[in-house]
């Protein structure tokens, strides 16, 4: 099996008028997990919404190719199925539909007519993914997300993200006011998807979650483009010098004031 690969060329956004991304690159393949990092305001959801179409965001100029096809080509629910996800840093409530048919119809959809999954299948892959993420059999026919605490939305979009089992997940601050146990829980789904078949991009402010997901790569992004890669210790970096003090370093200038859409 051919190894997926996300390719992003140049790629730059502009929300209502005003430019936010200004030029960004990235390389991705399977097996690898890239964290992004950088200030409020610098580009980062903004990249990920653009990769996943929502129209808000204007792809001014620049490419994103996944393995092969053009992702700007493509509408919404195809770059889904063509094995693109993206855990969003709010997610939606959905009333009146159970996350077992939630699921089960967004599985369905990417199989294909005459390829569904069979209930029984399902029901048992479902069943082993929320034991690991410790999750109680009743999330599988509450309402997605609806009433759930800010840990319990987050571990349903993982456990989304493991039963859809994509080629590349955006995740976008996934570890946003989690406690060190939902930081756990979440970090152990995504641990468990490692695989050559599977690349993910973590949008994090913070190097507490790469304690317990150790990325390949971590960028630095400012103003609106990647500024500076590494391997993990660059988090550590980050995490002790701060942003003002990786600015100096590199010899940045705040010359811009964007605001993170």
């Amino acid at each position: 099996m051919t190894v997926p690969e996300l390719k992003i060329n140049d790629l730059r956004v502009s929300v209502e008028g005003k430019s936010i991304v200004k030029g960004f690159d990235l390389n991705m393949k399977g097996g690898e997990i890239h964290a992004l990092m950088g200030p409020n305001g610098t580009g980062k959801s903004t990249v990920a919404s653009a990769l996943m179409g929502h129209p808000k965001y204007e792809v001014t100029s620049g490419q994103a190719h996944l393995d092969g096809q053009n992702l700007f080509d493509m509408a919404v629910d195809e770059r889904a199925r063509a094995g693109m996800f993206l855990a969003m840093q709010y997610p939606s409530e959905v009333s009146g539909v159970s996350n077992a048919d939630f699921l089960r119809t967004a599985i369905n959809g990417r199989r294909g007519e005459g390829n569904e999954i069979p209930l029984m299948k399902f029901i048992k892959t479902m069943d082993k993914k929320m034991q690991l993420l410790e999750m109680d059999q009743s999330f599988a026919e509450r309402y997605v997300n609806e009433g759930f605490s800010g840990g319990e939305k987050k571990r349903n979009e993982i456990l989304q993200l493991m039963m859809l089992e994509p080629k590349f997940a955006i995740l976008d601050e996934i570890d946003s006011g989690l406690d060190i146990d939902a930081l756990k829980w979440v970090a152990k789904g995504v641990n468990s998807m490692r695989s050559e078949n599977f690349g993910c991009l973590i949008i994090t402010h913070y190097q507490r979650l790469l304690n317990y997901i150790k990325p390949d790569f971590v960028h630095i992004m400012m103003n609106g483009q990647i500024v500076k890669t590494g391997g993990p210790e660059l988090a550590l970096q980050l995490e002790k010098e701060g942003y003002d003090g990786m600015k100096t370093e590199l010899g940045i200038t705040d010359d811009e004031k964007t605001v993170e859409a």
